[in-house]
């Protein structure tokens, strides 16, 4: 067996169940996007003192403008409330923030509000959060690979990785799902291509340390063989000791 890495680099995560949260309250469902930005305050913090180095979370997606109008202020609302309350605690705790997505389809108050916090944000260095918003892992390569073309630039694996939104970190080892869903959901797309998957049954605002500890767990389980034989990583892992 290969040589365990039991903390990732990069975790990825798709925050799903939020509505459903809700609903099995009888609660709107924008009470569960409330609840979901104090389990995203909880993993952040959980990530930092297992020492993960990147975290990067699914918060909108260019899909779900597809959602009632109301949810959709009501996110909106949520995300401008939370930059407004959470970004000096955020900067204090040495958390770097970086927004991936489309920003021209929001409010010049929202985008102000993103540029603000990311420059807040740009000189921590303990953690770096992604929140990926208008996001779509399509839309994504489209966009990198249009800009590559518009320069005149060859689109190789290389050049097109470079060019990505996510291009400032190495890609996700672990990618986690909640909600219970087993789908990427246009999450990722080329950087998940050699992720490893755990999707847990758990909605978002119920996620806890107990949940990511599970994950991680899982994650630790796994050999990664990134094309390679199980005894091929094993021999390569004989040589490096």
């Amino acid at each position: 067996m290969a040589e365990q890495v039991a903390v990732p680099r990069h975790i990825a995560i798709v925050m799903d169940g939020n509505g459903r949260w809700a609903s099995r309250r009888f609660l709107p469902r924008i009470a569960g996007h409330k609840q979901g930005v104090d389990a995203l305050k909880r993993i952040v913090k959980a990530c930092a003192s297992r020492h993960v180095p990147v975290l990067t979370v699914f918060a909108f997606s260019s899909e779900n403008w597809n959602r009632p109008a109301e949810e959709v202020s009501g996110l909106m609302d949520i995300l401008a409330l939370a930059l407004a309350r959470e970004v000096s605690q955020l900067q204090r705790d040495g958390v770097q923030l970086h927004f991936v997505g489309d920003r021209e389809a929001l409010s010049a108050r929202v985008r102000k509000g993103l540029e603000d916090a990311e420059v807040a944000t740009a000189g921590n260095s303990l953690l770096t959060l992604n929140v990926c918003f208008n996001y779509g892992g399509r839309w994504d390569i489209a966009s990198a690979a249009a800009r590559l073309a518009a320069a005149g630039t060859p689109i190789t694996e290389e050049s097109l990785s470079g060019a990505l939104a996510l291009a400032h970190c190495a890609d996700p080892d672990l990618v986690i799902r909640t909600g219970g869903e087993k789908r990427l959901s246009n999450f990722l797309l080329w950087q998940a291509a050699y992720s490893e998957l755990c999707f847990s049954d758990v909605l978002w605002p119920d996620f806890d340390e107990a949940a990511l500890d599970a994950a991680l767990q899982e994650y630790a389980s796994r050999e990664r063989r990134f094309g390679q034989t199980s005894q091929q990583i094993a021999e390569s892992t004989e040589t490096r000791r």
